[in-house]
């Protein structure tokens, strides 16, 4: 991972395309957590907007290509799902396939997030996608966030009407975040002042 110059990016990634879709309420309710954290900048990716083409087509698509480059100048990612047919979305599985050999997530903390309407939530979708994390390299933080009756959860207004599911939804950032402060920060700083010296580090 390459050492970031100024503010820490987070990369959310919406898997769903339905409009008006609770995945991306959910979303908004982590950007803002992340944004409490004056050092972090957040890119919320919906890929249903980039015209992503199938696995195999074209690897030099103009989403493709703009994918990749959000992906790798993230920090940490946030895969955020619903859960369809006992499964991850397909929203989800096209984002990872478009975002190459070697994948993009190689090497970067990923925190899962998945919302369902059932009343177990998206345990199933949230163990298969972090197989397919592990598998492709990225680091599959524990703790995923799981979010049941997600219909049931927001009001009129858009606000979670229980705080307790509003403070779950809200721990994928800080998890993630904890991750990035505790694991990666500290490297990044250590590669920093080998590569510039001490007193370049400490001054900036």
């Amino acid at each position: 991972m390459s050492i970031p110059e100024g503010p820490i990016q987070i990369a959310i990634v919406i898997g769903s395309a339905r409009p008006g879709n609770f995945t991306s309420k959910v979303v908004a309710l982590v950007a803002d957590e992340l944004r409490k954290d004056p050092h972090v900048e957040v890119d919320i990716i919906d890929p249903a907007s980039m015209d992503l083409p199938m696995p195999g087509v074209r690897w030099d698509a103009p989403g493709t290509l703009d994918l990749q480059r959000r992906v790798n100048q993230a920090v940490g990612v946030i895969l955020a799902t619903p859960e369809y047919h006992g499964s991850f979305s397909s929203v989800i599985k096209l984002a990872i396939e478009n975002m190459g050999f070697p994948s993009a997530l190689a090497g970067k903390p990923v925190a899962l997030l998945g919302v369902a309407a059932g009343a177990i939530g998206a345990i199933k979708s949230l163990e298969s996608l972090r197989g397919i994390v592990s598998h492709v390299g990225g680091i599959a933080l524990p703790m995923p966030v799981s979010i049941a009756n997600v219909q049931t959860i927001f009001d009129e207004a858009g606000a979670v009407t229980d705080p307790n599911i509003e403070r779950l939804i809200r721990k994928t950032a800080t998890n993630l975040l904890s991750y990035i402060h505790n694991h990666i920060c500290p490297r990044l700083t250590l590669e920093r002042l080998l590569r510039e010296g001490v007193a370049t580090a400490v001054a900036g």
